[in-house]
């Protein structure tokens, strides 16, 4: 339950009870979560706050919204391991929309950029990429 009289804002506590759900799997992948209304309702809070706790667990990659249906658990993708090079260089960053859109992820989920010697730049979607260093790239 959220606790109003606690340091932690009421939307950082409303995500951290999503977020248990989808860890304990009472919410699974591709499952709708109650709408905001109904979420407004059981923990009384505010549409704002409900806003702001959905907007966290999108940015932690957790849920998708789709306009005009509501907010789902996001469905698990398969994980790429992609082997590196000692020298290759490895960043980190915001995709843009239209990188978002190629490479079907939702807002939220960085992109790492890769760049190894003789080898065309990278861009993997963070949250399903595994890298692994080696010595010979093998």
């Amino acid at each position: 339950m959220i606790d109003f009289g606690s340091d932690r804002p009421v939307h950082r506590q409303l995500a951290d009870i999503i977020r248990a759900d989808i860890a304990a799997g009472r919410l699974k992948p591709g499952q709708p979560l109650p709408s905001e209304t109904r979420l407004m309702q059981q923990y009384e809070l505010g549409r704002v706050a409900v806003r702001q706790a959905l907007g966290v667990l999108r940015s932690e990659g957790l849920i998708v919204t789709v306009k005009r249906e509501g907010s789902y658990v996001r469905p698990q993708v398969p994980i790429e391991r992609v082997i590196l090079r000692v020298a290759a260089e490895v960043s980190a960053r915001m995709p843009s929309p239209d990188e978002r859109k190629r490479l079907n992820i939702p807002e939220g989920v960085p992109v790492l950029v890769i760049k190894q010697p003789r080898q065309t730049e990278r861009l993997l979607p963070a949250d399903r990429t595994i890298l692994v260093w080696s010595e010979n790239g093998q």
